[in-house]
């Protein structure tokens, strides 16, 4: 009896300790960190812009156009060009509440372009024609969406990057929306 209950003791005390174990491991990976949390504010406002360009059609590339004194792929949801076309972006913007920003970028070559935004310049006007940059750049590169905080236009941003495919399943640009960690 006494051998028994031995090895029952043993038994949980092996058990106790891989649960242990496996749940020290696991806490790192489960708690949310700033590469890969959501914040709040950015995830509704993403789903704004994606709702956004959903009812326009899908996305596609057709043709080029000039965007903030670049030249660039013209960047179509359904019928709707997005270069130059600020509707969405602002639209999102003001859903968002102050110091939230909208961008539209497109891929050329290894490049995106930020072909609609609202966000600005220190130097005034919107950052057209400016490129993606940094951990975002790097998360879009690897098919991967990007959550996290960013410097945009060299304004700090909670922010959120999710890539733009076409039919096909190409990544042909990149969604951001953030806002200001000053608001």
């Amino acid at each position: 009896m006494k051998s028994i209950l031995l090895k029952s003791v043993k038994k949980a005390h092996v058990f106790g300790i891989f649960v242990f174990a496996f749940g020290f491991l696991a806490t790192p990976v489960l708690m949310p960190s700033v590469g890969n949390a959501q914040d709040a504010r950015v995830a509704k406002s993403m789903a704004a812009l994606k709702d956004q360009t959903t009812k326009l059609g899908g996305p596609r590339i057709d043709g080029r156009d000039e965007v903030g004194g670049r030249d660039a792929p013209a960047l179509y949801f359904g019928s709707t060009k997005m270069n130059n076309n600020f509707s969405v972006v602002d639209a999102v913007a003001e859903e968002g509440g102050r110091g939230t920003a909208a961008t539209l970028f497109v891929k050329s070559g290894d490049d995106y372009i930020r072909v609609a935004t609202n966000v600005s310049m220190r130097t005034g006007g919107r950052g057209l024609g400016t490129v993606l940059t940094g951990a975002p750049l790097e998360s879009i590169k690897a098919g991967k969406a990007y959550y996290g905080k960013a410097s945009v236009l060299g304004t700090p941003y909670v922010s959120g990057y999710e890539p733009i495919k076409d039919a096909s399943g190409a990544i042909i640009g990149v969604y951001f929306v953030g806002y200001t960690k000053a608001d």
